[in-house]
């Protein structure tokens, strides 16, 4: 029974919050009428001592006085005298001396006195003739010939024409130059990647860019070190989905110090293990429609250890093979990269006890044979 009735207030507070916050809608449309609808019914149900009952009544009182009720809403602004929260009974207190404040008489110098409308229509009709008249004499004259004009053509706004500018402005004091940004991605065993981050700039001294991006990527896990040529950020040997989360992270700390949002990257790595080796399938798909091409800047991908003949699809740009063995995919701005990979990876102690298995065949038939022969079982010498 208990447990019931608690249902029940429980439920009657969550009405009576409903109704509130309708009536204040009412209010600010100047609803008036809807106000007193909603809530006069609930106002014998909630005590004025209570934090929503006097609410209910201050929000009555602001709508009777809309209506012109000043009495009425003086007895609301007054039931709030019992109420326990302090900054409502102040409120209450405060609507109540401006209901009850005196009414002062206008000086007579403050009024504009409109004329007799009536007595102005009177001699408007008696001068009517004459000016019909007069308009007679003096026709009006024509009214003068529009412009010519072309067909019309919708305006390039300047709000289009300053977020152009806006935009440009923003990639040339963050990039400060040519720009050549690789990541790769070291497949370290099965199951792990390493990422890591090279950036690479023409300037002489990392842009802002770099060392916003630096400081972001810093507190993802990535040790930074700078060369004399570029920027390298680099994560240790982590499993496959804290590898997807750095590259996550990364991605989205980019996208958030340029000037266009972009789609989270999707990498997904499945590996089935054979005993001799692990089968590794790969898909990565970068969104990067959001990104309209700039001169200057480079985006691609390092896949490390990986051959050639590994790759089954990449979008919109083939890979290419480096200096130093790495596949190179180069990324295209504003369009959808695509890379899909197929490869194995050997397990040496696999290997070798395939190869021992292998051979142990072929030792037994060759100490059978020595023994046929006479010679017996091999001796340690004398």
């Amino acid at each position: 029974m208990v447990h019931q009735e608690g249902q029940q207030e429980g439920q009657q507070e969550a009405d009576l919050q409903v109704a509130l916050a309708v009536a204040n809608g009412a209010l600010e449309r100047g609803d008036y009428g809807r106000v007193r609808q909603l809530l006069e019914p609930l106002a014998e149900q909630h005590a004025a001592a209570s934090k929503a009952g006097a609410e209910l009544r201050l929000l009555l009182a602001t709508a009777l006085m809309g209506q012109g009720q000043a009495e009425a809403a003086a007895h609301w602004c007054r039931s709030l005298n019992q109420c326990l929260d302090p900054e409502l009974r102040a409120r209450g207190r405060e609507l109540l001396l401006v209901l009850e404040a005196p009414a002062l008489e206008r000086p007579r110098e403050w009024s504009l006195t409109l004329p007799n409308l009536a007595a102005s229509a009177q001699l408007e009709s008696l001068g009517a003739p004459s000016a019909s008249l007069r308009r007679k004499r003096v026709p009006d004259p024509p009214p003068p010939p529009p412009p010519p004009v072309g067909p019309t053509r919708a305006p390039l706004g300047f709000a289009t024409v300053a977020a152009l500018v806006l935009v440009l402005m923003v990639l040339a004091s963050l990039l400060g130059g040519c720009m050549d940004v690789r990541t790769d991605l070291q497949f370290a065993g099965p199951g792990r990647l390493r990422i890591t981050h090279h950036l690479r700039s023409s300037a002489a001294n990392p842009t802002p860019w770099q060392r916003r991006y630096v400081e972001t990527l810093s507190h993802e896990g990535f040790r930074s070190h700078r060369t004399s040529q570029e920027t390298i950020l680099q994560t240790a040997v982590l499993p496959i989905d804290q590898a997807r989360a750095a590259l996550v992270a990364s991605f989205k700390a980019a996208a958030a110090l340029g000037v266009e949002p972009l789609p989270e990257p999707r990498l997904v790595l499945r590996e089935r293990n054979w005993l001799v080796g692990v089968r590794q399938r790969l898909w990565l798909d970068l969104d990067l429609e959001g990104l309209a091409p700039l001169p200057g800047v480079d985006l691609s991908l390092g896949l490390e250890p990986v051959r050639s003949g590994a790759v089954r699809r990449a979008e919109p740009l083939a890979l290419l093979d480096s200096a130093d063995g790495h596949l190179i995919w180069p990324l295209r701005l504003g369009e959808a990269n695509h890379l899909e990979l197929s490869c194995w990876r050997w397990s040496p102690l696999g290997l070798g006890a395939i190869a021992i298995a292998l051979l142990l065949p072929l030792v037994f038939g060759l100490q059978r044979l020595r023994r046929q022969l006479g010679f017996g079982l091999p001796e340690l010498p004398a």
